[in-house]
């Protein structure tokens, strides 16, 4: 049974019945090993959306996507993408035997291109599309026109573009009131803010919901410092300077609803700059274990930002999400490798007399 199967009636399939699954949903939420203990908080844990089938949360998206371009007879999947989006399509598209043609946001990490090709999508990198938010609002608008010229819907992870699809990402709010009905906050990176979107729309079938909390580089700042500040809407940024794939979305898109729905739900914004998430990237690497990309780590580098401002109880149940792997990334593992480089030996002798002396 797959996952929209689980959750229907939580659900409008418009009597969708055939999915294009490879298995998207179900996640482990694991408790946190050492960096809870260290950070003083008895309950916390991680979403492990990255253990997906193409490596993100994003494949519950592309799921539900491709699955109505299947019913509709599509002749082709066209979409806009930093990475995940793309290469979820791509996965699902391949399994529907739909062609896919993706727009690139100019700078996509190479691992993610590669993912994409290697699912047989068509790639076309758009300069300056992702950075400067005129370019990238004209290029949705053109791919809009081309998908109705072309029999299909054009399919962006957001409720502004894809509704339908995006509802997939809910479901990861139902698996966590299953797997802990106890969760008082949840961390949520966000570019365009249809991830953390559809988290309040999810958790609002519930009686009580948890917090939602919008987290982003200060170098995207659309709707964390808007929904912080206390205004109503997000704001539109002219570039995007953050390093971190997958949240350079300088355009509100969904942002004026993320900052809404998550002040209802009681939650706020926090504001992290890049260095901090390659921190918390390396620190749930090495301690927790949970290979990410950037992306990945800036819930935690959020719940710090909340912690430290005293909005968090340490016994609180808490629940961070790990959206992408690091293999989307690797080029940002880099960083974290030059205390550690490889040893070179003649024989095992040399290894011995290390941890010798190192001991």
């Amino acid at each position: 049974m797959t996952v929209f199967e689980t959750y229907r009636n939580h659900l409008s399939l418009d009597g969708l019945q055939h999915f294009i699954s490879i298995g998207e949903g179900n996640t482990p939420l694991v408790r946190s090993n050492r960096i809870g203990i260290e950070l003083g908080l008895s309950n916390l844990y991680f979403k492990l959306e990255h253990l997906n089938p193409s490596g993100s949360y994003k494949d519950r998206f592309a799921s539900l996507a491709v699955s109505q371009l299947k019913a509709h007879n599509a002749d082709v999947c066209l979409a806009t993408s930093s990475g995940n989006t793309g290469a979820a399509l791509a996965a699902y598209a391949a399994v529907a035997g739909i062609p896919c043609h993706i727009a690139i946001v100019d700078g996509a990490p190479i691992g993610k291109l590669r993912q994409m090709q290697e699912y047989g999508a068509k790639l076309w990198m758009v300069k300056d599309f992702g950075k400067d938010a005129s370019k990238t609002q004209a290029v949705i608008n053109d791919l809009e026109n081309l998908a109705t010229s072309c029999n299909s819907l054009v399919q962006i992870s957001a409720f502004k573009y894809s509704p339908f699809g995006m509802q997939g990402v809910q479901t990861i709010a139902y698996e966590i009131m299953d797997q802990l009905p106890s969760v008082a906050h949840v961390f949520s990176p966000a570019g365009g803010g249809g991830l953390t979107l559809a988290l309040t729309k999810g958790f609002r079938v519930f009686d009580e919901g948890p917090s939602i909390h919008c987290v982003q580089p200060f170098g995207n700042n659309t709707i964390s410092g808007p929904l912080r500040e206390g205004f109503e809407k997000a704001q539109r940024i002219e570039s995007s300077t953050t390093q971190i794939s997958g949240l350079q979305v300088p355009s509100v898109i969904d942002g004026d609803a993320v900052v809404r729905e998550c002040r209802h739900t009681g939650g706020n914004g926090s504001l992290v700059n890049d260095q901090e998430v390659y921190f918390w990237q390396q620190q749930m690497i090495t301690k927790e274990g949970i290979y990410c990309e950037p992306a990945g780590a800036v819930a935690m580098a959020g719940l710090k930002y909340a912690l430290d401002k005293g909005e968090i109880h340490p016994n609180q149940s808490i629940v961070c999400l790990v959206t992408g792997h690091g293999f989307k990334d690797v080029k940002s593992m880099e960083k974290h490798l030059t205390n550690n480089p490889i040893g070179y030996i003649s024989d095992i002798y040399e290894l011995k007399k290390f941890l010798h002396e190192k001991n």
